[in-house]
């Protein structure tokens, strides 16, 4: 059965939820959303349940989004959703088509896919394009206007292009730039955690173009490379991490990785709190780990590491320091 939550903390984490997903949250208020969601097990829990719903239904507004994620339920999934809100669409403001209609989420494009914490995604485009969604990702599609844009709202997408019968260019537009795709296989990441959008090509390459340096030539990344970039800049070039899509088959690579990093990497493909204790955090840990079990991961950990996994609940998870025996 789903956990109860107050319905003030449904209610922030369905604001948050739309406030990020508009596409127009400033680093303030991501960073924001980042602390509410930290402070508190309860909150991180409602945020997930935000996330799993609109990941069933597509975007909400936080007045609609609410009143589903406050009925608890012994079903899940899409089905389970589409029945609440059914049951839901007698009380839904006709305001909400309008709220609907004039989003960024929608208006202009033609499509819109999720992903919930720890879900991948395959995907073909009707001109047979391959796109792999990463946990916790957001992609908006239009092929209209002589183009093929790809919008990445959160998250990572691997792409791989396919010949256009039409010719239209392949592009992808993050907050910061766009990306033009010549012929290739490559990756965009843009997380609310990280500064700017990282684009690191496998195959063939592209062009990056900042958003508000159009003075400024596009920058050429080529196969094996792999950058960062922001609204005004571009950084250098730097060779591309060995393993830069390892989570499209289901693996976590760490090399000589911080133990912190690594826990606060795996957290993403996980629902609700994963800490790790500032005693432990400058442990290195390397391997290859399967994201399809993230609690066989953490079980692990006290076989390779000097370390103890706490499990306060299901969703809170502390990495901590062995307990000293007493002395004497």
């Amino acid at each position: 059965m789903t956990t109860p939550l107050p319905r003030a903390v449904l209610r922030i984490a369905a604001q948050w939820l739309a406030c990020l997903h508009a596409g127009e949250a400033t680093a303030a208020q991501r960073e924001a959303c980042a602390q509410w969601r930290r402070a508190d097990p309860l909150h991180e829990l409602a945020w997930q349940r935000a996330e799993r719903l609109q990941a069933a239904l597509g975007t909400l507004p936080p007045a609609v989004g609410l009143q589903v994620l406050d009925r608890p339920s012994r079903q899940s999934g899409r089905r389970t959703a589409l029945r609440s809100l059914a049951a839901l669409a007698p009380a839904v403001p006709a305001g909400y088509l309008a709220w609907r209609s004039a989003s960024p989420e929608t208006a202009g494009w033609t499509t819109a896919q999720r992903t919930a914490t720890g879900e991948r995604r395959r995907t073909v485009l009707p001109d047979g394009t391959r796109l792999h969604l990463d946990t916790a990702s957001a992609i908006a599609l239009d092929f209209q206007n002589g183009l093929r844009r790809v919008l990445l709202r959160q998250g990572e997408v691997q792409i791989e292009t396919a010949h256009d019968a039409q010719q239209r260019p392949f592009v992808v537009d993050t907050r910061h730039g766009r990306i033009l795709a010549l012929g290739t296989r490559f990756v965009v990441r843009q997380r609310d955690d990280e500064a700017g959008t990282l684009v690191a090509v496998q195959q063939s390459a592209v062009e990056v173009q900042a958003a508000q340096a159009p003075g400024l030539p596009p920058t050429l990344v080529q196969a094996g490379q792999q950058l960062r970039f922001d609204a005004t800049s571009v950084q250098p070039l730097r060779p591309a991490d060995p393993q830069p899509a390892a989570w499209t088959r289901g693996l976590l690579f760490a090399r000589d990785q911080r133990l912190a990093d690594f826990a606060a990497e795996l957290g993403r493909y996980r629902p609700g709190l994963l800490r790790c204790a500032p005693e432990v955090a400058a442990l290195r840990i390397s391997g290859v780990f399967r994201l399809d079990d993230t609690d066989a991961i953490l079980a692990a950990l006290p076989h390779t590491l000097p370390v103890r996994v706490v499990w306060r609940t299901r969703w809170w998870v502390a990495i901590s320091a062995p307990l000293v025996p007493p002395s004497g």
